[in-house]
This record gives structure tokens, sequence and C-alpha cells, in this order.
């Protein structure tokens, strides 16, 4: 019987340690934010990390008038970001089959490094946002400062 017991318990600890969450380095990330950015408000809010690494996150960007602009649906892992751009009435930008996919190039204590995006940590409660865009020959970096909420 004892013998019994003990392999219960050890199965129950094997199955305790398998489920609990990954540390990952991006896991700062997690929580609710909200800045600048295109001319108006930005808004993410990023869940705690799942049992895989995985994040998910959504954002929302409100024009300078106040009124809805766009939202996108992110996911966060180990491979980068991909996300998917919806109008305010949820219709997609991308195909039904196409996102957009942000490649990891390295993640450190304070920085998620992707190619054409990247998040820095400045602080707890504080963390800036650089993203690469093009429109036609003009480039440029839209920067937005965020605020933990």
């Amino acid at each position: 019987m004892k013998k019994l017991l003990l392999i219960g318990t050890l199965t129950i600890s094997s199955i305790f340690v398998f489920a609990q969450k990954p540390e990952v380095p991006y896991a700062w990330l997690a929580g609710s934010w909200t800045g600048d950015g295109f001319g108006g408000v930005s808004e993410e809010l990023w869940s705690e990390p799942a049992v895989d690494g995985t994040m998910m996150g959504t954002y929302r960007h409100h024009k300078g008038d106040g009124s809805l602009n766009f939202y996108e649906f992110m996911i966060m892992d180990s491979t980068g970001l991909r996300l998917k751009h919806f109008n305010p009435d949820l219709v997609g930008w991308e195909t039904k089959e196409d996102f957009v996919h942000f490649k990891a190039i390295e993640f450190t204590k304070d920085k998620i490094i992707l190619k054409g995006l990247v998040f820095e940590r400045k602080s707890d409660t504080e963390m800036e946002i650089l993203l690469d865009l093009k429109d036609g020959d003009k480039k440029w970096t839209e920067v937005f400062k965020m605020t933990r909420q």
C-alpha cells in the first residue's frame, strides 16, 4: 500500500512540474499598456505566457479625434510575433490564411527584437515600441511610448 501511495505522489508531482508556466524572456510584456502612436491613442493587452510559452495579445487604436481606427489580434512566441488587422467592423485586412509575421531576432531581459519591430522595457511601468514602416519609397520608424495600466 505504501508503494502505491508513493507512486501516486510522484505522478501528481510530475504532472504539476509539467503544468507550470515556462520562464520566457518576453513575459514582462504581460498586462495592459496605453500610449500614443499614429497620431492617436494605442492600447495593448497581453496575457501571461501559456504552458507552451505562447502569449496572446490585442491592440486597439483610436484616432486623434477619439474614433476607433483598427484592431489587431496577436500571438507572441519564440518564433516572433504574428498578427492580423481588423477594421472597427471586424472585417480583416489580411486574407483568411495570411498574417503579418515579425520574425524573432533576439530576446533579452529588457528587449524583444523582431525584424521590423522592437519592444523595449524602460522600467516596470514604461516601454517603447519601435515599428519600421514603408510607404512606397518613404521609410520611417513609428515610436509608441507606452505606460502599464
